[in-house]
C-alpha cells in the first residue's frame, strides 16, 4: 500500500505546497488545518490520487487525538508526520510584547508540534519504522530581533527534535527539523510589512537588507524547502536523524 504522510497546516502555503508533493510521490495524504484542507483535498483527489480532508486545531488535544484517530482507521498507518502549521507571533520588543501573543504563539507552533508527537509516535513505535519533520526556522538558532515569541517557539522545535530522535531511534523512526530562511511568499510579505512598520522603514529596504544578509542574496523558494522535506521523508535520508538542517542561502544576521 502507498505510504502515508500526515501534514498540518496543510490548506496553504508551503504546507499545500508539500501535500501537493508528496501525492505526486504516491503518497496518501491527511490534509490537516483550520482552513483551506477541503480545497486542497479536492486538488489532490481530481489529480486521481487519496487525500483525507480533517479540520483540526493543533491547540486542542483532544481534536489531535481525534485526527490521528481518524487517519488510522482509513488507512490504518501514518509513515510521515509534517508539523508544518505555525504562525508569525507579533513583531515588537519583547517588553511590548503581551503575554497572551507569547503564550498563543508558542501554543500553535510548539506545542501543537508536541501533541501531534505525541499521538502518533506510539503507532510509529509499534511499526517500529516512521519520520517526524518539524518545519522550524533559522530564527530558531540565531538572533531575530523584535520577534521573540517566533524565535523561541522555533528554537523549542529543534530541541524537540533533538530529544524525539534519541527517544524514538531504538524504534526506527527519525527526527529532523528543517530550517527555512525567508521564504518568498504572502506569509514573507507579511512579515516585511509587519517589520518595515515596526521599524519606520518602506517595505523594500527592509526586503533589500533580508536579501543582502544571505550569502547567496536571495530568498528561499518553497521548492526548496520542499525538496528537503521530501528527501527526509524517503528512504535516501534513512541515517539521518537528530538534525536541524537549514535550508536558508546561507542567512546570517
Amino acid at each position: 500500500m502507498p505510504p502515508v504522510v500526515f501534514i498540518t497546516g496543510a490548506g496553504k502555503g508551503l504546507g499545500k505546497e508539500m501535500a501537493l508533493a508528496f501525492s505526486s510521490e504516491g503518497y496518501r495524504i491527511a490534509v490537516t488545518g483550520i482552513e483551506g484542507t477541503t480545497e486542497t483535498a479536492a486538488e489532490i483527489c481530481q489529480q486521481g490520487e487519496q487525500a483525507l480532508d480533517i479540520f483540526l486545531d493543533l491547540t486542542d488535544p483532544a481534536q489531535v487525538e481525534k485526527a490521528v484517530e481518524q487517519v488510522l482507521e482509513r488507512w490504518g498507518q501514518i509513515d510521515v508526520l509534517v508539523n508544518n502549521a505555525g504562525i508569525e507571533g507579533p513583531t515588537a520588543p519583547l517588553v511590548e510584547v503581551f503575554p497572551s501573543e507569547w503564550e498563543g504563539t508558542i501554543k500553535v507552533n510548539l506545542t501543537g508540534a508536541f501533541l501531534c508527537d505525541r499521538a502518533i509516535a506510539p503507532h510509529m513505535m509499534s511499526r517500529r519504522s516512521g519520520c517526524i519533520i518539524h518545519i522550524s526556522s533559522v530564527a530558531g538558532v540565531q538572533a531575530y530581533p523584535l520577534r521573540s515569541p517566533y524565535a523561541v517557539s522555533k528554537g523549542g522545535l529543534i530541541a524537540l527534535t533533538e530529544t524525539r530522535a534519541v527517544e524514538l531511534g531504538p524504534y526506527k523512526v527519525r527526527v529532523n527539523a528543517v530550517c527555512p530562511g525567508p521564504v518568498k511568499g504572502e506569509r514573507m510579505d507579511r512579515v516585511i510589512t509587519h517589520r518595515a512598520e515596526a521599524e519606520g522603514r518602506t517595505k523594500r529596504a527592509v526586503e533589500e537588507e533580508f536579501k543582502k544578509r544571505a550569502a547567496l542574496e536571495q530568498m528561499v523558494s518553497s521548492n526548496d524547502v520542499v525538496a528537503l522535506v521530501l528527501f527526509l521523508a524517503s528512504s535516501a535520508a534513512r541515517n539521518i536523524t537528530g538534525q536541524a538542517i537549514r535550508v536558508c542561502g546561507g542567512y546570517k544576521l
